[in-house]
């Protein structure tokens, strides 16, 4: 799901250190990471604080096989889908703009991390799964199950083509071009989808919560809600990051796509 950018599709190097003027380009001084991107991390920090602090602190901890409680199954899947599949997916879809290497080593870290991310992410799924099925209750009835299913599945298609057109085994300069664009938007639909998925997933949990009597206002339900939010602005930002047009920066983001 890349947002970075294969812009330098008939010479990935040279083309890289002529328009790179931010990291470091030739041996110059390293870019510090521009403001936005330490916003997104800051928002990515601390909802991942926050949801752990909620499946440890308030609902007992996290196993995937527990005899007895579990519930405890079922808090792997909001901390794995959040910091595993969301914040890791963030983190990958900035690397481009943000890391200051080679666009060869920037194109590994950014297809290491997507791996990582679609692998932790298909755990969380596993768990949620687990947790349905030795509890008795159904599989795949809401719709926050029908978007966070099918998002994943997107995913790791995103991930396959992504990898073969431009890593291994790799097309021609003349097809990446033309994939180019497409990838990079349809890898900015399947984050958002990811977003949706997660609100939803939030939405839903403090609901059965509540129906079973946790206060509305209580510090729980409210930590909840904020770490949503926190999600929310968090996809904002990594949105309108890599989106912003390119200013003293190398053009190999999202936005170079919109140059002539």
């Amino acid at each position: 799901m890349r947002l970075g950018g294969e812009s330098a599709v008939d010479g990935p190097e040279s083309t890289f250190n002529q328009n790179q003027t931010g990291p470091k380009a030739g041996g110059g001084e390293e870019m510090a990471v521009p403001t936005p991107a330490k916003a997104a991390r800051l928002l990515a920090a601390s909802a991942a604080a926050l949801v752990l602090l909620w499946c440890v602190h308030f609902r007992g901890g996290l196993s995937l096989g527990s005899p007895t409680n579990k519930g405890l199954i079922f808090n792997v899947h909001p901390v794995l889908m959040l910091i595993g599949f969301i914040i890791l997916g963030s983190e990958a879809i900035m690397s481009y703009k943000i890391l200051p290497w080679s666009h060869d080593t920037n194109k590994m870290v950014h297809m290491l991390l997507h791996a990582v991310a679609l692998f932790l992410g298909s755990v969380g799924i596993y768990a949620a799964f687990k947790f349905h099925n030795e509890s008795g209750i159904d599989n795949l009835y809401s719709l926050h199950s029908w978007v966070g299913l099918g998002t994943i599945c997107l995913y790791a298609l995103q991930w396959l083509l992504g990898v073969t057109t431009f890593f291994f085994p790799g097309a021609s300069p003349t097809v990446r071009r033309k994939v180019l664009p497409w990838h990079v938007r349809s890898g900015l639909v399947v984050y958002i989808l990811a977003l949706v998925a997660a609100e939803l997933g939030f939405l839903e949990k403090l609901t059965f919560l509540q129906a079973g009597g946790l206060g509305r206002y209580s510090s729980e339900a409210l930590l909840v809600n904020f770490t949503a939010i926190l999600v929310v602005l968090l996809g904002a930002s990594v949105v309108l990051y890599v989106t912003a047009p390119v200013h003293n920066e190398h053009a190999h983001g999202y936005s170079a796509l919109h140059k002539p």
